[in-house]
């Protein structure tokens, strides 16, 4: 996320890339939906969800476009350093010569369209948000581009952090008033879990334990290999689709115990925040996108992925709501499945308990590699290097503390998502794409002509969308922060 230029790396075909994304957007996020969705009420939460999933796919097309616009950029550039290299060769001419873009000022529109490109909008080359960022922004709005995805990877490192002891404390801790079951709503963190340990003792004791084993992995370079990812993918669908079975049995056989309620203005807040975070992929288009071989209907591929997801989220939530009450729901679902359960056996119990643990635990290390490398590319000067102890002690350690010391002040996972969702991810998820694309839009047309040639433009072009996403993320940024300040004040 740090931003660099790559190849488009090994192809593969339009339906891989759907499922592709399709993993990608649907990940924790949705394990603290159903929650959520009970809180604002079923009516109120779809219509939420739904518009929410429409602005997602807006700002999608606006990175998507903003892609092709650096990939025709990059080629510019590249096509002006090979003609001065041919000119200095073959002349000699000591004067001053344009180059980049500058040179379109004094040079037809024709005569750059005609160059020997059969199409220079073509998404050929990886360039991922950082790079976009450093070509379209100036030097305040690269920093503010890093500063955004710095904070939305400490929200992910603290959810991550808190989900992991979260369930195991459901799975392991075995008291009286433990039970699981549908009427029974989140546990007190002063129960007894293991004799006189409370709770949230055990969940501390576990943050420790996950933060030696997962923590020093901060200091090294790591990756998730393809064999890890298509095992946590694997495990992540027979989970989602065993807890919508489950549900859906129990609705069918009038065992629900679900009744929400129409609408619930109170619950919007932390709905929306949730929302955001997932529906989050804007930040990997690049990787995501690139690789795939023919792009002709790629914003058509786009928009049958949100669907899908859209669907699929609608599918685990109502199934949720109806068949759990709403103080039963807790902050991750599966918890809701745990090993104390009437209606599961034990080993479903403990593998739904404890998938979020394998599958959050081999994506911490790399979300707190990729952090470590912002921390570092928002400080790098040209030409410069850091001091060993501050590239491998310093940036490691502002890496991983915070995260920590916030997940060991509170496990309240919903809030610690819906606030990432609702700051961090509003400016990812609509600020940083509105303003890549406003910012491409003006350089594209000023080597091209306003008749622009990108065949990858947003089918919501028109300005007037630009200006109505960042509306959007005010609007949102002002309902949450007034919402919470309120919310402090009432208490």
């Amino acid at each position: 996320m740090a931003g660099d230029i790559t190849e488009a790396g090994e192809l593969y075909s339009p339906f891989v890339g759907l499922v592709y994304m399709f993993n990608l957007i649907v990940g924790t996020g949705a394990l603290t939906m159903p929650k959520a969705f009970a809180q604002a009420g079923w009516l109120i939460s779809l219509i939420l969800l739904i518009f929410l999933a429409f602005m997602s796919y807006v700002t999608t097309t606006f990175v998507v476009e903003a892609m092709a616009a650096a990939n025709a950029q990059l080629r510019w550039k590249k096509r002006e350093k090979e003609e001065d290299a041919d000119l200095s060769d073959g002349s000699d001419n000591d004067g001053p010569t344009p180059s980049g873009y500058d040179r379109s000022e004094i040079q037809p529109i024709l005569s750059v369209q005609h160059r020997g490109l059969s199409d220079p909008f073509e998404i050929a080359e990886r360039v991922e948000m950082g790079q976009m960022a450093s070509m379209f922004f100036n030097k305040v709005g690269v920093n503010l581009f890093y500063l955004c995805i710095i904070i939305y990877l400490y929200g992910d490192l603290a959810i991550y952090a808190t989900a992991v002891p979260l369930s195991l404390v459901q799975v392991t801790c075995f008291s009286v008033n433990g039970s699981c079951g549908t009427h029974a709503g989140e546990r007190n963190d002063t129960d007894p879990c293991w004799g006189s340990i409370r709770r949230i003792d055990a969940y501390r004791i576990y943050l420790v334990v996950f933060t030696v084993f997962l923590g020093p992995f901060t200091f090294f370079n790591v990756q998730k290999t393809k064999y890890l990812q298509i095992l946590t993918s694997l495990m992540r669908w027979i989970a989602f689709i065993i807890m919508i079975v489950v549900a859906l049995v129990r609705i069918g056989e009038g065992k629900g115990a679900g009744h929400p309620p129409l609408a619930q203005f109170s619950g919007i807040r932390n709905l929306f925040g949730v929302c955001v975070y997932s529906f989050m992929c804007q930040h990997s288009l690049p990787s995501l996108i690139t690789p795939v071989s023919r792009k002709k209907h790629l914003t058509g591929l786009v928009l049958v992925d949100y669907i899908l997801v859209l669907s699929f989220y609608s599918l685990l939530c109502f199934t949720a709501i109806f068949c759990f009450s709403s103080g039963a729901l807790m902050d991750m679902y599966t918890l809701n499945f745990g090993t104390c359960s009437p209606f599961v056996p034990p080993v479903i119990g403990y593998f739904l308990g404890l998938f979020p643990v394998f599958t959050i635990s081999t994506n911490f290390p790399i979300i707190a590699v990729t952090l470590r490398n912002n921390w570092k590319t928002l400080f790098h000067r040209e030409g410069g290097t850091y001091p060993w102890l501050v590239d491998r002690i310093v940036f490691p350690l502002i890496t991983l503390v915070p995260p920590i010391i916030v997940a060991f002040c509170t496990n309240h996972l919903e809030i610690l998502v819906s606030v990432t969702g609702a700051y961090a991810g509003n400016g990812i998820q609509y600020v940083i794409p509105a303003f890549l694309v406003f910012c491409s839009r003006k350089d594209s047309a000023l080597v091209y002509g306003p008749e622009l040639g990108n065949k990858h433009l947003s089918p919501f072009r028109q300005s007037g969308w630009v200006w109505f996403v960042l509306f959007w993320a005010l609007t949102c940024f002002i309902y949450v922060t007034a919402n919470i300040i309120l919310t402090d004040v009432n208490l």
